[in-house]
């Protein structure tokens, strides 16, 4: 043991000074990583174009066709491709590379944009033909993306990451949406057509810019522990067909992604009432009208922007399941809220407040789910489970459309709700009850919680 000094000024002893170890490094966001900010660029550009878009076809529809239907049509248009392809679209983005396709499709969307330039009343033909080919492009781009991030950031840094994706994704249906129905009064459809299509060209000259590492989406697998047998990872070189069987398996055999989907098409099945039974219950219970309804829709976006940033910090704390079970229960008590406060207030102020709130947990449970996927999916079979499971939430969501549909005619509107509710606690118990299967012990992971138990 080491005798003590002695001070030759004071005269006593004096303990030696013990070695301190130094403090790692705090992170440094993804958005100084070029390469993710490329690509975090292009993403809010384009969307922000697509919002403009989304907005103005259904005006110009109801414009043209002075009908609701014409403008539910296009929604339609959209749907239905993305239902019956989307999970066959994610095979091709599994056989080419990522980046390479984000460009491309990005070009693709620009130009097929270029016709609706000679839409009118009597070729209402083209804007349902565009609005399809526009949902298909967007299958394929979207899972690329997602399936491109792990290429862009640390390991460590995956989560953050996608919740900083999810901020594009807010912001720029912050911004689209007002700018969408101002562009269209202003400049009309051809002029929204001609912003939509430059910024397609923006974003893919963006994506062009980057340079992904080649080798992250293997490392970020292997230390979540995804596909530890070579045997269950699935082939590149697989027929077509087979190769989209075998994504589909894939989502059986490891066992964080069958509960990831079984969640995410129950939220979304949820999320299909409300979109629903939202605009009943503004119109009965608050007695409000078209622009309340329209401010209370987008505000939700402001919480999606800060629900993106405070997720960004709560990844580096909690577990992705942690984000997504309390994700959901949190969802679930200020939608019970909101549903059950009209006998006490209907200012619309109180329910915008209750609305931004209720984007912060929605992003925290997106951010969550799409970083289990990511960490525990072999790397090339990412593409296709992503699309697969998109498509699956897609058709769920339009059941609960129908659903609500169905049943506003018979219960009361603020029942449905209350069960639309339940259905969100519901998926953040079994979130946090059957995510805990997902346990890594691979070193390198610091979301332990997340690693794969390939069957």
């Amino acid at each position: 043991m080491t005798e003590p000094t002695t001070d030759a000024t004071a005269g006593e002893p004096t303990q030696p000074t013990q070695p301190t170890e130094p403090q790692p490094p705090r992170p440094r966001s993804p958005l100084f990583r070029r390469d993710f900010a490329l690509v975090w660029a292009s993403s809010f550009v384009s969307d922000t174009g697509d919002w403009l878009l989304m907005i103005a076809l259904p005006l110009f529809a109801f414009a043209a066709t002075g009908s609701a239907l014409g403008a539910s049509t296009v929604f339609l248009a959209e749907l239905i491709p993305m239902l019956v392809l989307g999970s066959f679209l994610g095979v091709l983005v599994d056989r080419w590379d990522h980046r390479r396709t984000m460009i491309v499709a990005n070009l693709l969307q620009g130009a097929f944009l270029l016709p609706l330039l000679w839409a009118s009343a009597d070729r209402m033909w083209i804007v349902y033909a565009i609005a399809a080919i526009e949902a298909c492009l967007g299958a394929i781009v979207n899972p690329a993306k997602q399936a491109l991030v792990p290429r862009l950031v640390d390991a460590e840094q995956l989560g953050s990451g996608n919740a900083l994706m999810a901020v594009s994704d807010n912001l720029s249906r912050l911004i689209g949406s007002p700018l969408g129905g101002l562009t269209f009064a202003l400049v009309g459809l051809p002029g929204v057509v001609l912003i939509d299509a430059a910024t397609y060209l923006v974003s893919a000259g963006l994506v062009a810019l980057s340079r992904p590492s080649p080798h992250a989406v293997a490392d970020t697998a292997v230390a979540a522990g995804a596909a530890t047998d070579p045997h269950d990872a699935p082939l590149p070189r697989l027929h077509f067909f087979r190769q989209w069987l075998d994504g589909m398996s894939t989502i059986r055999r490891v066992r964080p992604l069958g509960a990831v989907t079984a969640i995410t098409t129950l939220g979304q099945f949820a999320q299909g009432i409300f979109l629903v039974l939202f605009i009943v219950y503004v119109v009965q219970q608050l007695g409000a009208g078209d622009t309340e309804v329209g401010l209370l829709r987008g505000v939700q976006a402001i919480g999606g922007v800060a629900g993106g940033l405070l997720t960004g910090v709560l990844i580096r704390r909690f577990t992705p399941r942690a984000l997504v079970g309390w994700g959901y229960i949190v969802f679930a008590v200020i939608s019970a809220i909101t549903w059950n406060l009209y006998p006490v207030t209907t200012l619309v102020w109180v329910y915008a407040g209750l609305f931004i709130a209720a984007g912060i947990p929605a992003v925290a449970t997106g951010t969550g789910m799409i970083t289990i996927v990511q960490r525990v999916t072999p790397p090339d079979a990412l593409g296709r489970v992503i699309a697969s499971i998109t498509t699956f939430t897609g058709a769920a969501q339009g059941l609960g459309l129908l659903v609500a549909g169905v049943l506003v005619e018979k219960i009361d509107v603020v029942a449905i709700l209350n069960g639309q509710a339940a259905v969100y606690l519901l998926c953040g118990v079994l979130a946090l009850a059957l995510l805990r299967e997902a346990t890594s012990t691979h070193a390198g992971s610091r979301d332990t919680e997340v690693g794969a138990q390939v069957t």
